[in-house]
């Protein structure tokens, strides 16, 4: 099953770090619409929706808003306004780039910070589906997912979902981002062959 975010082994490892209480629910649509940041009443896809289900017990929810009225989501002790593209006056892309770039060497990285990262977009791209928003955020989402694959590559974590990974992401990239400008996708596809 693919997942625009992460996969259900993350999901799995990610709900183990947050402690008891925290596993991902098993029960019903009506419990998934409990996520402080699904604040729209728009139907969400079934993979928008599953992943939300999963990771809502480890995001909590400010009184500010961030992209539309989508609630400031936080987790580990971030929070999306301090990674959030739509205030820079950079593209997406450019963004990603420049806020989420790795370590050198790449296997170094702190894959729980990226991850982390991670779910704080797909929470908001989650609260953004839920209004009908613009979806622009999905050129840094996926880019934090393609980061995601390279750093699990890197440390030798083997990644089960071909729809996680590195090359598959890519594609997700540049897709989403086509609008960008070669240089930066050449940049993306450049990362795309350092996975050590």
């Amino acid at each position: 099953m693919h997942f625009n975010g992460i996969n259900i082994l993350s999901f799995a490892l990610l709900a183990a770090t947050f402690g008891p209480g925290s596993a991902a629910p098993t029960t019903p649509v009506a419990k998934r619409q409990a996520a402080c940041f699904l604040v729209g009443s728009e139907i969400l896809p079934a993979e928008t929706a599953d992943v939300a289900a999963v990771i809502q017990g480890g995001i909590t929810c400010g009184t500010a808003k961030t992209i539309g009225n989508v609630p400031d989501v936080s987790s580990g002790g971030v929070s999306f306004s301090s990674i959030n593209f739509a205030t820079s006056s950079s593209t997406p892309l450019k963004f990603a780039l420049d806020t989420f770039a790795t370590a050198n060497p790449l296997a170094s990285t702190n894959l729980a910070t990226f991850q982390t990262d991670l779910n704080l977009y797909l929470a908001t791209e989650a609260g953004i589906r839920s209004e009908g928003g613009n979806l622009a955020i999905k050129v840094p989402k996926f880019f934090l997912a393609f980061q995601v694959a390279r750093i699990k590559t890197a440390q030798g974590i083997a990644i089960t979902d071909p729809g996680q990974t590195v090359e598959h992401l890519l594609e997700k990239v540049t897709k989403n981002a086509a609008g960008e400008s070669k240089a930066l996708l050449d940049q993306v596809v450049a990362l795309s062959t350092q996975l050590r």
